[in-house]
């Protein structure tokens, strides 16, 4: 074998090892970013209506219903069977590969946002999970 092909098998094999120890790191990466925690937990689940009347600014609280409309950007309309309020989601808190719509009951966890001044509230989502 002459030597430009014994260098050409080489870089081949070099690239291919590359190429395989790329992806098993980005599926272990990947298995490990949506990993949540499941086990108990202190903050409170609410409806919507009682996160509107009581909740304090910066407070966490949990929702159980629907997203039911996209609003733009980053911004959706949450619902339960007490009313609706406007809720601030990350792409990366989406579930991958999992289609949500109007029909898909969601829990929802989050930091409450309300103005001192106005009626302005929302709910900062930090995780978002399918209810069965």
């Amino acid at each position: 074998m002459t030597q430009t092909k014994t260098k050409t098998k080489t870089t081949k094999s070099t690239q291919t090892l590359k190429t395989a120890a790329l992806a098993l790191g980005m599926s272990l990466a990947m298995s490990t970013a949506f990993a949540q925690y499941a086990g108990p937990s202190t903050v409170p689940t609410m409806t919507v209506k009682q996160l509107l009347d009581t909740g304090k600014d910066d407070q966490h609280a949990t929702l159980r219903g629907f997203i039911v409309s996209h609003d733009g950007g980053e911004h959706y309309t949450f619902a339960d069977d007490s009313g609706r309020m406007k809720v601030e989601i990350d792409a990366k808190h989406f579930p991958a590969g999992v289609k949500i719509d109007d029909k898909v009951r969601v829990e929802i966890t989050g930091e409450f946002d309300k103005d001192l001044v106005g009626n302005k509230a929302e709910l900062d989502v930090k995780r978002l999970s399918l209810v069965r």
